[in-house]
C-alpha cells in the first residue's frame, strides 16, 4: 500500500492550524467563549509551579488570544465545572467530558514508596484524611487535623500531604488551586458534575483510542511516540492502537519527508495554504510538548534549562521560542521583575538565517503586549544574545509608541 506523503511544511502548517494558529487573535472583548475556543485546540492545559514570569496555563491562552482578564479566566477554571485537574500530560486542566477516558490511569494507580508505607504502617489514616475531606473540604494539607511533618527539608512529603496525593492520584478526590497555586482537596462530587461522574469508564483500549484521536486532532498530525506523548500514554500500546484505528479508517496513515517513523494524520486536519501565528510561546505550551516533534517540525531545538546549573546554560533560565508567521525564528529568556514593574529580557538569541531586524521589530512588538498585560512598564533587555542589541532599540521605540 502506498502511504500518502506530506512534505516538512505540509505537516508544519498541519500543526500550526491544529494548535490554533492559524485563527486570528480577537480583536475586542476576550471572554470565555474565546477560553472555550483555545481549549478546544489544545485540549489540555498544563500546570507547572515555575512563577518566573507568570504560571504558564496562562501563557498559551496569551499566545492565541493576545491580553485577557486573567481573573475571568480564574473564575472559568475555577468554577464552571467544565474542566478538572488531573495527570494528564503532567498535571493538566482536562475537560469534564475527557473524565470517563481517565479512569482507567486512576484505577491502575499503584502507590509510590511514601504512599505505600503510609498505608502499611498507618493503618486507617488515609481513609481518616478522606473523612476529613467529605466532611470539611475543600481542604489544603495544613488544614487537616493531623498533617503531619515533612521528612526533610527537600524531599519527603508530610503524612497528610502523601495521603491526599495519593487519594488524589486514584481518582478518590479531585483538587482546584489555591491563590498561591498549592492543591485545595475536595470530593470528586463537588468539582465534577454528576454527568461526567455517570458517564461508564472506558477500559485501558477504550481509553487509548479516545485520547490517542483526541491527541490527533489536536497535534493534526504526529508519530505514534507523539500522539502518545500527549496524553503520556504507553507507546508500545499506544502504536498498536494507532496500527488498528488506521486500518478502521478512523485516522490516515502518512509518510512525512525527513521523518523517520510513519505518522498519523487526524482526518478533519485543516491544511492551511501557507504558515501563519506570530506568538511567544510558554515552555509548556502544547506546540511544543514534545521536544524531537519541534526539531523534526520547525528545525528548532529547544530544551528547558530550568534545572540545568547557571554556568551551563546555553540560552537561559526561563526560555521562551519565538514563532512567527508560522516559524520558530528565536528566543527570549524573560523574567517579570513584579516589584520594580519591569520586564527583564535577560537574553535574547536569534536563530540561523534570519533577518534581525524583521525578528527584532516584531518580538518587541510582543514583548510590549506580555509587559503590559502582566502589569509592568518597562522592558529591560540585557546585553546577552546576539538579539539582544537590535530588540533593546525595538523595544525602546515600541515603548515609547506605547
Amino acid at each position: 500500500m502506498t502511504l500518502r506523503r506530506l512534505t516538512r511544511d505540509q505537516a508544519r502548517r498541519t500543526a500550526l492550524a491544529a494548535q490554533g494558529f492559524t485563527t486570528p487573535r480577537p480583536t475586542g472583548r476576550v471572554d470565555v467563549r474565546h477560553f472555550r475556543r483555545v481549549l478546544d485546540c489544545v485540549g489540555l492545559l498544563q500546570l507547572d509551579s515555575v512563577n518566573v514570569l507568570e504560571r504558564s496555563h496562562y501563557l498559551p491562552m496569551f499566545s492565541r488570544l493576545g491580553p485577557y482578564d486573567r481573573a475571568a479566566f480564574d473564575r472559568w477554571t475555577a468554577r464552571s465545572r467544565e474542566l478538572f485537574e488531573y495527570w494528564g500530560h503532567e498535571a493538566s486542566l482536562i475537560p469534564v467530558g475527557r473524565y470517563p477516558a481517565f479512569r482507567f490511569r486512576m484505577d491502575e494507580m499503584e502507590p509510590w514508596g511514601s504512599a505505600r508505607r503510609l498505608l502499611d504502617e498507618r493503618p486507617g489514616y488515609v481513609e481518616g484524611v478522606l473523612r476529613e475531606v467529605a466532611d470539611r473540604g475543600p481542604l489544603t494539607v495544613s488544614d487537616l487535623d493531623d498533617p503531619g511533618e515533612r521528612g526533610g527539608p527537600w524531599w519527603g512529603h508530610a503524612p497528610g500531604k502523601d495521603a491526599l496525593e495519593w487519594l488524589f492520584a486514584s481518582g478518590r478526590i479531585t483538587a482546584t488551586r489555591t491563590s498561591t497555586f498549592g492543591r485545595s482537596y475536595d470530593l470528586l462530587e463537588r468539582v465534577v458534575p454528576a454527568w461526567a461522574i455517570g458517564e461508564r469508564p472506558l477500559n485501558r483500549i477504550e481509553a487509548y483510542r479516545e485520547l490517542l484521536l483526541d491527541a490527533a486532532r489536536h497535534h493534526g498530525i504526529g508519530t505514534a511516540a507523539d500522539l502518545a506523548d500527549y496524553h503520556r500514554l504507553h507507546t508500545p500500546t499506544a502504536r498498536a492502537v494507532l496500527i488498528d484505528l488506521a486500518a478502521e479508517g478512523a485516522i490516515v496513515a502518512v509518510e512525512v519527508d525527513g521523518w523517520r517513523q510513519p505518522a498519523y494524520l487526524h482526518p478533519g486536519a485543516a491544511l492551511p495554504r501557507r504558515a501563519s501565528g506570530t506568538a511567544l510561546l510558554s515552555p509548556f505550551d502544547s506546540l511544543i510538548w514534545n521536544r524531537d516533534r519541534v526539531e523534526r517540525i520547525f528545525g528548532f531545538r529547544y530544551r528547558i534549562e530550568i534545572y540545568v546549573p547557571k554556568e551551563d546554560r546555553r540560552f537561559g533560565y526561563y526560555v521562551l521560542p519565538f514563532l512567527l508567521d508560522g516559524e520558530l525564528v528565536g528566543r527570549v529568556d524573560l523574567k517579570a521583575d513584579r516589584k520594580g514593574r519591569r520586564l527583564l529580557v535577560q537574553a535574547a538569541h536569534l536563530e540561523p538565517d534570519n533577518d534581525v531586524a524583521r525578528v527584532a521589530r516584531e518580538l518587541a512588538s510582543e514583548l510590549v503586549a506580555i509587559a503590559s498585560w502582566l502589569g509592568l512598564d518597562e522592558i529591560v533587555t540585557m546585553d546577552r544574545g546576539d538579539l539582544a542589541t537590535a530588540l533593546r532599540t525595538a523595544t525602546d521605540v515600541g515603548i515609547s509608541a506605547r
